[in-house]
């Protein structure tokens, strides 16, 4: 077994709010996160997928193809994005850094598995000293 991992990074804003609660509940919970003129983060995503060793190719997978799908699924459709409004697969999701790596894996998994490997981790940096790490 050996893992590859791709760097990617994409700027977004996003407002952190439960849409069943007042104002004052969400900016209680969330505080400044909670603005409703939203926020914006420079995030880092690292995608690591696993598997075996191609002999032919010598790849786990082509890191191109690898780039790509991450263009296509995940960076074309965040950057420069407002992550509660303009991003399908985030409808209806508080865009916490937990659920947006949650809902990251479930956007490629499926894509990756195309290739004869498995995604093992999403990690996504929303600030130099948070990250979270999600393992399907």
């Amino acid at each position: 077994m050996i893992t590859v991992t791709r760097r990617e990074r994409f700027n977004a804003a996003h407002r952190l709010f439960n849409k069943n609660w007042t104002d004052e509940k969400n900016e209680s919970v969330f505080g400044k996160c909670s603005n409703k003129n939203w926020h914006g983060h420079n995030y880092i995503l690292y995608v690591t997928v696993k598997g075996t060793i191609d002999q032919e190719t010598g790849y786990l997978i082509d890191l191109k193809i690898l780039s790509d799908i991450l263009k296509e699924k995940v960076t074309s459709k965040l950057d420069h994005k407002n992550l509660n409004i303009e991003v399908d697969f985030l409808n209806d999701t508080i865009t916490t850094a937990e659920n947006i790596a949650v809902k990251i894996f479930e956007e490629i998994a499926p894509e990756i598995a195309k290739h004869n490997c498995q995604l093992h981790c999403v990690k996504l940096v929303e600030t130099e000293n948070n990250f979270v790490e999600y393992f399907g």
